[in-house]
């Protein structure tokens, strides 16, 4: 099948429709978030909300948000990141998740499709610090998304930053994640107490972890799926598991009851000691491969 890519909309959102290999894959332009991911005739790969809501200035559930220059809220970040900021009110996530992003360079070719957006002009930098933020998408066998920062001013910067990647599963309650035995996480549901377990991750209640020293794969595990989603990351040493599960759900926007049960999310990050500096003048990337196998 040809390379195809198209301008469309969701709701309010001017978004991109790539076509590629039996892959569809839809990103906004608010954010820069990609929507959606799948190959045809298998369940989706990426969980976006039954109850999205494609509204400017506002964020979409699901996809992968782009969070940064800092990750969550921003007292929890370390004084390096938070001093730079005098903001009354900081939103969750950073600035520019809400932000317009233009699509900049395409470059679509028989065994590989790429996409490459900034943000746009008319996006509001008044609080932002002097780097460059840059997502490139990339689509081949596997969706590759790599988090560009450049330091264009004349001081060291230090962010925060995650690809919130929400994952679809058949049932969170039947997946395992393997890869984060004996790797120390934060507990954020535990006053932020450092801990470690020494089994490979299933879920049986909330969970909000940022894990630490992580290695540079990570798989999970869908038995009623039959698949194997593998996670290959680079420039990042640090992650973020999430599910709300049955109480946290019904507080969430966005988000049906139930919901918790057909999505996951493993955030790609640099948060807690690694989070990034960047000297001046710096260019790092931050990327995450993600593959299936059925």
């Amino acid at each position: 099948m040809a390379t195809d890519l198209k301008r469309i909309t969701r709701g309010e959102l001017i978004c991109w429709q790539l076509r590629h290999r039996g892959q569809t894959l839809v990103i906004a332009e608010q954010g820069a978030q990609v929507l959606e991911y799948g190959r045809d005739g298998a369940p989706p790969i990426l969980w976006l909300s039954e109850q999205a809501a494609y509204r400017i200035g506002h964020g979409v559930r699901g996809g992968v948000p782009v969070c940064w220059p800092w990750f969550g809220a921003l007292e929890r970040n370390p004084d390096s990141v938070t001093q730079q900021y005098s903001l009354h009110t900081p939103p969750a996530h950073g600035l520019v998740r809400q932000q317009p992003w233009q699509l900049s360079e395409q470059h679509l070719h028989a065994k590989q499709a790429q996409l490459v957006f900034r943000l746009a002009d008319q996006a509001d930098r008044q609080h932002l610090p002097p780097v460059t933020p840059t997502l490139t998408i990339t689509l081949s066998d596997a969706l590759s998304l790599s988090l560009g920062n450049h330091n264009h001013g004349d001081r060291p910067v230090t962010v925060s930053q995650a690809l919130h990647t929400y994952l679809a599963v058949a049932d969170s309650r039947q997946i395992t994640v393997q890869g984060l035995a004996h790797t120390p996480y934060v507990d954020a549901l535990a006053d932020w107490q450092t801990r470690q377990d020494s089994d490979a991750l299933q879920f049986d209640q909330e969970t909000d972890r940022l894990y630490l020293q992580l290695p540079s794969q990570l798989q999970v595990e869908d038995p009623l799926w039959q698949r194997q989603i593998q996670l290959t990351c680079r420039g990042s040493h640090s992650a973020v598991v999430w599910n709300p599960w049955v109480d946290k759900s019904l507080q969430l926007s966005q988000f049906a009851p139930d919901a918790w049960q057909r999505m996951l999310c493993i955030e790609t990050a640099r948060v807690l000691d690694n989070v990034l500096t960047l000297d001046p003048g710096e260019y790092h990337e931050m990327a995450v491969e993600i593959m299936t196998n059925t």
